[in-house]
């Protein structure tokens, strides 16, 4: 019995694991700047309902966090800011990783359309100011395992 529960062991473990290691790497993005990398934790939203939620009603958020939007193809996008309670960078970045605009400091409950530079595929929301702060520019790259450039 204790050999087959061994085994057993040995078998399962392995990909049990496997969801939370995919998990794991899909909330690392790092973001080329120049000579700098900036490392962000950040949540995947993909779906229709996530990306109508996205950050709405948080009241704050790490300056190393953020959120990225993936609209699994390249289209123009527009966001607003209803109903969301803290100000925040839209980065809209191209499928090969390339980042085709910034919107600096999006206006917390602001009904405003704010509108992606040409077809994006992804969106990254960091903290208002956060990438001013940090240098990142229309041109920087961004690296995640969602962006292949392809």
């Amino acid at each position: 019995m204790t050999s087959i529960s061994a085994m057993l062991r040995t078998l399962v473990v392995p990909f049990a694991l496997l969801p939370l290691a995919a998990c794991a790497d899909d909330s690392r993005l790092v973001v080329h700047s120049g000579d700098a990398e900036h490392q962000f934790t950040v949540e995947v939203v993909d779906t229709q309902p996530e990306r109508n939620k996205g950050l709405m009603f948080r009241t704050e958020l790490a300056p190393d966090a953020g959120m990225l939007f993936d609209f699994n193809e390249s289209r123009p996008v527009s966001f607003w800011m209803r109903n969301t309670f803290i100000p925040l960078d839209m980065i809209f970045i191209r499928t090969d990783g390339t980042i085709a605009n910034i919107h600096v400091n999006a206006r917390p409950q602001d009904p405003t359309s704010i509108p992606s530079d040409g077809p994006v595929e992804f969106v990254l929301e960091i903290p208002g100011g956060r990438s001013v702060e940090l240098g990142i520019a229309a041109g920087d790259t961004v690296e995640h395992d969602r962006i292949t450039g392809e």
